[in-house]
């Protein structure tokens, strides 16, 4: 016979270790945070240990860390228990969390491939730089960019480097842009969001070109990537930026790469909801983008050894 407390208590806890928060655990239970508190509190008390630490913010005693994992991933598995029983249902929307451009500039343009194949499909796209807990939030499927984490659960899609690129207009018509052809122009840059990560930048590119007197040249500071990317093909300034993200300007000739090194970026890969597993049209949507990203990877490589 199993041991184990009462599961009101359980949830509850299992909750506020989620969310780091009583309020946001007794808003997703409808229940009050008087009431979430004394159900942690019942739980602590059969236990005869303290799972929270509770101050302006709530965290995880060493025995709330050793037990919420698995509480976690429980809860997760009865959740999916329950959603194979709903099975699939014609109209099903799936929401997608990933960055503003990556959206718009690469899954954006290929989602008409997708409603083509799978018309009762629908597919919402929530657009920010901000990450979101897929467990807590509405998304089904997050296409995160940036170092791949120990715990993600999901495949890379693509790795990216980072060149300068210019628009044609502002580029010489006889041979490869260099970036002295700009020196009466501005640098065109973007501010990252997250500033934990060791970014490219001008001045590591700048550097390794190793162009004489380029370090003085002037930069334009846009507070959103894809702003920077719309002032890059307004001809403003060559922009330092993603191959992903300009793949299809480049191959179309509207932007020419400046000639100079390559910088390592980061990658783009899937983090998926624990309810994904059970999810019919979300499986669907997986298996399409998987098959996207390889084509893409191949292009690329072809392209590259062209």
């Amino acid at each position: 016979m199993r041991k184990i407390p009462p599961l009101n208590s359980v949830r509850a806890f299992e909750a506020v270790a989620r969310h780091q928060s009583f309020s946001a655990a007794a808003n997703e239970l409808s229940v009050t945070v008087a009431a979430v508190s004394h159900q942690v509190r019942q739980l602590e008390d059969g236990l005869g240990q303290k799972l929270l630490e509770r101050g302006r913010a709530v965290s995880l005693t060493p025995a709330g860390k050793a037990i919420y994992p698995l509480l976690r991933d429980g809860f997760d598995q009865i959740a999916q228990a329950f959603a194979l029983l709903a099975g699939p249902t014609q109209g099903d929307s799936i929401e997608v969390s990933t960055t503003r451009a990556f959206a718009e500039r690469w899954l954006m343009p290929r989602l008409t491939k997708f409603n083509a194949i799978y018309p009762n499909v629908v597919v919402s796209i929530h657009a920010s730089e901000k990450v979101i807990d897929l467990r807590s939030a509405t998304a089904d499927l997050a296409i995160r960019y940036g170092p791949v984490e120990a715990d993600v659960r999901g495949p890379v899609l693509f790795e990216d480097r980072y060149i300068a690129v210019a628009d044609k207009s502002i580029c010489p018509d006889d041979r490869s842009p260099r970036i002295d052809d700009f020196r009466n122009r501005s640098l065109l840059a973007f501010k990252w969001k997250n500033q934990s990560l060791n970014v490219p930048s001008w001045s590591a590119w700048l550097a390794q070109a190793q162009q004489a007197g380029a370090g003085d040249m002037r930069t334009s500071w846009y507070s959103e990537e894809t702003l920077a990317l719309h002032a890059a093909k307004q001809g403003l300034g060559p922009l330092l930026c993603s191959t992903v993200l300009v793949d299809d300007e480049l191959r179309s000739g509207q932007m020419r790469r400046v000639e100079g090194p390559s910088l390592a970026g980061f990658t783009y890969h899937l983090v998926e909801s624990p309810r994904s597993a059970s999810q019919h049209n979300l499986l669907l949507f997986r298996k399409w983008l998987l098959s996207e990203a390889k084509l893409f990877r191949e292009s690329t490589l072809n392209e590259a050894g062209a």
